[in-house]
């Protein structure tokens, strides 16, 4: 880290002097990484550093080595600044306190409280019932907090996944059916009445547990218009597997809009209609881009192949 940001580090968090602790991540496809910074004579023990370096070398894990890819990644970070600055505040939700943001040659500096101290320290790759519940209460809670807001800076239709970003994912598609439909799926999702800001990456792997199961969320580069059921599909398709999906499907969405109507303080009807009759189209959205991504993705099941069949009969 150059002495700039470190400077910025300083000067945002009152410190005395810092120490790079430990690694937390590296950025996907080698565009910087995450780390904890330890400060001395501070208010906090420590921060979360997201360091971004927007280089032109690419290095994807699945081979979409692309100028497409590139631009999409750059702009990603862009918005996620744009979020911190202008919109993390007024969240409900949990998520991590911004202390700083910093942009210089090409790289930006993110100072982020850290949720393991702030008592969220748990990391999961498995839920029961109770934590999925939590998952979805936090997301009704981001969701009630932009409902019928414009997501002026963000990605104007948000999800990492979303069609007019995906034109290589969409070629690479074998499913001729599901191909000719992707449009058409779009469409339907992009025409909702009720839009809200969708978390975008709302899987598993982005919620942090607090230990009696309470949860904050992270990772906000895809933050973006549209109907809330694009992050519940999601974040359900990376906890679950198939036959739960399917089991559980009714109690998820009534758990969900109980949370959301609980935010809102009064139940909206319409919007529930409206947002219950996409979840399985806003499923079908998300296996249109995996087949074309990753065609032996873990995710891709009988359940999600039912369902988009049956999204593309009814459309």
């Amino acid at each position: 880290m150059n002495a700039h940001f470190r400077s910025i580090i300083l000067q945002h968090t009152g410190a005395t002097s810092l120490v790079e602790k430990e690694p937390i991540q590296d950025l996907w496809s080698g565009y910087g990484k995450i780390l904890r910074v330890g400060l001395e004579n501070a208010a906090v023990e420590s921060v979360v550093i997201k360091h971004v370096q927007l280089s032109t070398s690419k290095h994807h894990p699945r081979g979409w080595d692309t100028d497409l890819g590139h631009q999409r990644k750059v702009k990603s970070y862009q918005v996620e600044t744009i979020w911190y600055d202008t919109y993390s505040k007024n969240s409900a939700a949990r998520l991590p306190q911004c202390l700083a943001v910093e942009k210089q040659n090409g790289e930006v500096l993110m100072v982020l409280e850290d949720l393991d101290k702030a008592g969220y320290p748990l990391r999961k790759r498995a839920v029961a019932w109770e934590e999925i519940a939590s998952c979805l209460k936090w997301l009704a809670q981001f969701h009630a907090s932009y409902l019928g807001q414009a997501p002026d800076g963000l990605w104007e239709v948000g999800t990492y996944w979303h069609l007019g970003t995906r034109p290589q994912e969409l070629a690479k598609l074998d499913d001729e059916k599901l191909r000719e439909a992707a449009p058409f799926i779009d469409e339907k999702l992009n025409a909702c009445e009720h839009k809200t800001f969708v978390h975008g990456d709302a899987k598993l792997a982005n919620f942090c547990f607090s230990r009696d199961g309470q949860v904050a969320g992270v990772d906000f580069q895809y933050v973006g218009g549209g109907c809330g059921v694009k992050d519940v599909a999601y974040f359900i398709g990376s906890c679950l597997d198939e036959r739960a999906c399917e089991r559980l499907e009714a109690q998820i969405l009534d758990t969900y809009f109980q949370c959301l109507h609980s935010e809102l303080g009064e139940k909206n009807e319409a919007l529930e209609r409206e947002w219950r009759s996409l979840y399985r189209v806003a499923w079908a959205d998300f296996h249109r881009f995996l087949k074309g991504w990753s065609p032996g993705h873990w995710k891709i099941n009988s359940y999600s192949e039912r369902v988009t069949a049956e999204v593309i009969d009814n459309l």
